[in-house]
């Protein structure tokens, strides 16, 4: 396919905008990209679509996402809104535990199901690769069967899924106080049971004092680190508990929330080329008043990802162009940040180097969008002026 008269927004340096451009794909890939000026003979032969000047950017990725899991938190959000707080919640036996409840009861089918509501929400908003955490069964044969469920979701959709192991996401009840106990009974055996059946693309956990201190995971991202899997870690959202340092001397990936990032764990994360991912939808659900410093990881050229941090409690957002205005409008990204925050960074987040920009070589994932330049995408709220996708050089029926 050469899809031609396109403003290419390729994401190489910025934006890097190319007026009246084409993009040539042969197979799953893109073959060149450049002014249409400058085609090359070998490729004006290939069936033409006219994208008539519409905008063309990579396809968007949602590098931090909960869609798979039972149930619904509603009520407490109206408790939250009452006054109660998010850690009142969660030692009251809500918050994550609820949605536990709820997910141990669903069967397999169920659980996929539900998610595929949630995962079209995201596709609809652009999304050509999405991460699915577990986290919601804690217990081995729970949290195998979350990414058993994450793991068909790509033989439902035209989506990419990369899936993240977190058992280490809250405490059981049956647990509380033994918080070691649990990381040996069931965060690492339910690791090891989910590599051996090869659901697992990465490993995380939440570091919080409602969940785990850095002493208590350093077992499993040993573990993780044995098994040659990439680690990341939902750190400093409520807190300073020094995870995003830790985790970057891991070498991690990315490093999510980060609320109560300090400085020292900005230079960690710049030392190891640790992405900052960046959750309004979090800030916002939880109406907190601590914004990431952002300021200061730009300064420091740390990346910063985008992502809606989709979920039943915190974030029940599944629009990743939505998140994009949060980011900018609650945090002061701008809207080239937080394009690239969900292109070509979110793929850095999820290790993933043949996507988020266009350019040869990398796999023709792409949105046609109804607009004329990339900050409209940021611009709208609960718009999502997307024409159609290409997902591996397909366009979507």
């Amino acid at each position: 396919m050469l899809l031609t008269h396109a403003t290419l927004a390729t994401m190489n340096q910025g934006y890097g905008l190319i007026p009246d451009a084409a993009v040539a794909l042969e197979g799953d890939r893109i073959a060149w990209a450049g002014p249409m000026a400058d085609l090359p003979a070998a490729y004006r032969t290939l069936p033409e679509f006219n994208v008539e000047g519409r905008l063309v950017t990579p396809g968007l990725i949602d590098c931090h996402g909960h869609p798979v899991y039972g149930g619904h938190r509603a009520v407490e959000f109206e408790l939250r809104l009452k006054g109660a707080s998010y850690e009142e919640v969660a030692r009251a036996g809500g918050g994550i535990l609820s949605t536990v409840t709820a997910t141990r009861a669903a069967s397999e089918d169920q659980l996929v199901q539900s998610a595929l509501t949630r995962v079209d929400q995201l596709i609809a908003s652009g999304a050509t690769t999405i991460e699915v955490k577990s986290g919601y069964g804690l217990t081995v044969a729970d949290e195998v069967k979350l990414l058993r469920a994450a793991r068909r979701i790509a033989g439902a959709r035209s989506v990419t899924v990369k899936t993240t192991h977190l058992a280490a996401h809250a405490i059981p009840p049956d647990y509380k106080g033994r918080n070691a106990d649990y990381i040996a009974d069931v965060a690492i055996p339910s690791l090891r049971a989910a590599h051996a059946e090869g659901l697992v693309d990465a490993v995380d956990a939440f570091c919080e004092g409602i969940a785990f201190s850095v002493d208590e995971l350093r077992p499993l991202y040993a573990e993780a680190q044995a098994l040659g899997l990439p680690v990341k870690l939902h750190a400093e959202q409520l807190s300073d508990l020094g995870g995003a340092a830790f985790a970057a001397g891991l070498g991690a990936l990315s490093a999510d929330h980060l609320e109560y990032l300090s400085a020292d764990g900005i230079a960690a994360m710049a030392k190891a080329g640790t992405v900052a991912v960046i959750l309004p939808g979090a800030f916002y659900t939880l109406r907190e008043t601590q914004m990431p410093p952002i300021t200061a990881l730009r300064a420091a050229g740390v990346p910063m990802a985008v992502a809606t941090d989709v979920n039943p409690g915190s974030s029940p957002l599944a629009s990743l162009t939505l998140a994009m205005n949060m980011a900018c409008t609650l945090f002061r990204m701008t809207p080239e940040e937080a394009l690239l925050g969900t292109t070509s960074h979110a793929a850095r987040a999820l290790g993933l180097s043949d996507r988020g920009r266009i350019a040869p070589g990398l796999r023709a994932d792409l949105c046609l969008w109804q607009a004329d330049h990339p900050a409209e995408l940021a611009y709208r709220i609960g718009s999502t002026p997307l024409h159609t996708r290409i997902f591996g050089g397909h366009l979507d029926a």
